[in-house]
């Protein structure tokens, strides 16, 4: 079995922080780490030789790929990974197959699928109202509340109705196009999760759930679990 898997930081190099190395591996997976591609082409053939897809954190999304111009509150881009990974999506729902997207991640999966999302949600929402969603805590410091629909994927993966999560962005999900759902908010209001109607796997998630698979009562582990599962099966 074989997982894509990608993160860049800048413009010189690859890398990827270990702990998505590990979440894929602890839940049975094996880890591909794929560079940026350009040619349909070479992505299609890359594409049709995994088995599920695995979008990462990172930096801010170009706004222009969902029909805005950039605001002062809008952080580094990376054009060329915003183009990659949204033709990899794209081929990968075609195909019918899963896909597991976190923070950044799961933004790059909404706006692929013709979503939206707030380029900074402490400039464009009222900031009385929001929870911080920039911990300043360590990375496995579960600091707020998400709140789960129980008629959803997550919810059977997780078997909760309310976990606690990390939060390390600025950036989130506004509205999900048709065929996706909603499926985890905060207690502010902010989309926490949303996933696919219409397919066998396809979930994006807010939060950092690869902190948090060291913790035996942390459901992030059943998570990846779930994914790996709907690689193989």
């Amino acid at each position: 079995m074989v997982l894509h898997h990608l993160w860049r930081t800048d413009c010189s190099q690859y890398t990827i922080n270990n702990r998505n190395i590990r979440a894929i591996e602890i839940a049975g997976g094996i880890p591909v780490m794929l560079p940026y591609l350009k040619g349909k082409e070479d992505i299609n053939d890359l594409m049709n030789k995994l088995d599920g897809l695995y979008l990462t954190g990172g930096y801010d999304i170009d706004p222009t790929l969902f029909d805005e111009e950039p605001i002062p509150g809008l952080g580094t881009i990376i054009p060329e990974r915003d183009r990659s990974e949204i033709a990899f999506v794209e081929k990968m729902i075609e195909t019918n197959k899963p896909i597991l997207g976190v923070c950044r991640g799961s933004q790059l999966l909404n706006i692929a699928v013709g979503g939206t999302m707030y380029q900074d949600i402490y400039s464009q929402l009222d900031t009385s109202n929001l929870l911080q969603h920039q911990q300043k805590a360590p990375f496995d410091h579960r600091s707020h509340f998400v709140n789960i629909k129980e008629d959803s994927l997550l919810y059977q993966l997780t078997g909760k109705e309310k976990v606690k999560v990390n939060s390390y962005h600025h950036q989130t999900n506004h509205r999900v196009p048709k065929d996706f759902q909603i499926c985890a908010t905060a207690s502010d209001g902010i989309v926490e999760a949303f996933e696919s109607t219409n397919h066998r796997f396809v979930l994006g998630l807010q939060w950092h759930p690869e902190g948090l698979i060291d913790y035996k009562d942390d459901p992030s582990l059943s998570i990846y679990q779930g994914f790996i599962k709907a690689c193989i099966d």
